[in-house]
C-alpha cells in the first residue's frame, strides 16, 4: 500500500500499536524520578504527549494517534503518577515543576523543537509550556481545552455539571457532611490528605468515578470502581492542583498571555457536548489566539476515546506532519 493510501485510511482509524524503542527513569530533582518512553521513528518528527489529570499517567493507547513511520513519540508520566516516583506525592509538585520537567526531558533527548500534544489538563500544560518556551513548540495539538479558571472548577465541582448528572452528583456529594458541600474541592482535600489510607482510597475512588461518569457520551451509568493505587494518585494530584488554582498567578493567566503564542500555530479539537471541559473555554481560546484553529466535533464529549475526537486527532497529526515537512 502506498503512503497516501495509508494516510487516507488512518484518518478514520487509529494507527496500529507500536512498542517503545527507549524507556528510562529520568531524575528531575526534588526527589522525583519520571518514567519516559520513546516509540515510533527515532529519526522522525518529535512530539511530546502530555496526559491529563493532573495524575492520569500515560498509556499505550496514546501512541496510536501518530504515524510511527513519521513521528518520534515521547510520552512520560508526570510527577507523582503512573510509573514515576514517588507515587501519589504532591511534594515539589506544581505546574511550574512540570513545565521545567518538559524542558528537562527535551534537553535529555537532544530535541530542539517538538510538536506538543495534550488533552484536558494536558492541554492546559501544553499552553503554559508553549507560553513559557514558545521557541520550543513547533505546533500545539489540543483536545478538550481546560484553562484552569475558577469558572471551570465551579462548573464541575460547584453544581453546574450536576444539573445534567444529578444521580452521579448525589453519589459524589453524599460522602461529605452537608455543611461542607459548598466547597467540594476543599471537603475532599481534607479527606484525600487525611493520613488515613482507607479513607483516602475511599474518597479517591469517589472523586475519580465522578469524573469518569461524565467523560464520554457513552459512559456507563454504573462504572466500575478504579484500582486503589491509580485512584489515589489521580485524585490526590488533581485535587492538589485544583485546591491551589493550578499554581497560576492570575485566574485568566492563559488567555492573558496569548500574545506569547503569536509565533506558535495550533489545532484545537473540542467535543460539542463535553461535560468535563465545556466548549466555552475552547471558543475563548480560539478567539484570542490568531494561529489557533478550532474544530468542534458535533457528537462527542470529553474522552480521548470518543470516535469523532479520535479520528480528528489522527487527521490533525497527519496535517501537522505535512505542514512541518513542507516548511522544512
Amino acid at each position: 500500500m502506498d503512503k497516501s493510501a495509508g494516510q487516507k485510511r488512518a484518518s478514520h482509524i487509529l494507527y496500529p500499536p507500536t512498542n517503545p524503542f527507549d524507556q528510562r527513569m529520568l531524575e528531575v530533582g526534588e526527589g522525583h524520578v519520571l518514567y519516559v518512553e520513546q516509540c515510533g521513528n527515532p529519526g522522525g518528527l518529535p512530539v511530546v504527549v502530555l496526559h491529563g489529570g493532573p495524575g492520569g499517567g500515560c498509556s499505550p493507547a496514546m501512541r496510536r494517534f501518530f504515524d510511527p513511520e513519521v513521528y518520534r513519540i515521547v510520552l512520560f508520566d508526570q510527577r507523582g503518577c503512573g510509573r514515576s516516583r514517588p507515587h501519589a506525592s504532591v511534594s515539589a509538585n506544581t505546574t511550574w515543576h512540570l513545565v521545567r520537567d518538559i524542558e528537562t526531558i527535551r534537553g535529555a533527548l537532544g530535541i530542539s523543537r517538538w510538536v506538543v500534544f495534550g488533552g484536558s489538563w494536558g492541554a492546559t500544560l501544553a499552553l503554559l509550556y508553549a507560553q513559557a518556551c514558545p521557541e520550543r513548540a513547533a505546533w500545539l495539538i489540543l483536545r478538550g481545552v481546560f484553562l484552569m479558571t475558577r469558572a471551570e472548577l465551579d462548573w464541575f465541582y460547584g453544581g453546574g455539571a450536576a444539573r445534567f448528572f444529578p444521580d452521579q452528583w448525589r453519589r459524589f456529594t453524599a460522602l461529605v457532611p452537608e455543611d461542607e458541600r459548598g466547597d467540594m474541592i476543599a471537603a475532599y482535600h481534607r479527606r484525600l490528605f487525611s493520613g488515613d489510607s482507607v479513607q483516602e482510597v475511599r474518597f479517591a475512588r469517589a472523586w475519580t468515578m465522578w469524573e469518569n461518569a461524565l467523560a464520554s457520551l457513552n459512559s456507563p451509568a454504573e462504572a466500575g470502581s478504579p484500582p486503589a493505587d491509580y485512584a489515589r494518585a489521580f485524585a490526590r494530584l488533581e485535587n492538589h492542583y485544583f485546591h491551589n488554582g493550578g499554581f497560576l498567578e492570575r485566574d485568566d493567566q492563559i488567555l492573558h498571555n496569548l500574545p506569547r503564542l503569536s509565533t506558535v500555530p495550533g489545532i484545537i479539537i473540542q467535543g460539542r457536548y463535553d461535560m468535563v471541559c465545556p466548549p466555552a473555554s475552547a471558543w475563548r481560546l480560539s478567539q484570542g489566539w490568531d494561529r489557533g484553529q478550532l474544530r468542534m466535533i458535533s457528537l462527542a464529549g470529553h474522552a480521548l476515546s470518543e470516535p469523532g475526537i479520535a479520528a480528528e486527532l489522527v487527521r490533525a497529526t497527519q496535517e501537522v506532519a505535512r505542514l512541518i515537512g513542507a516548511d522544512a
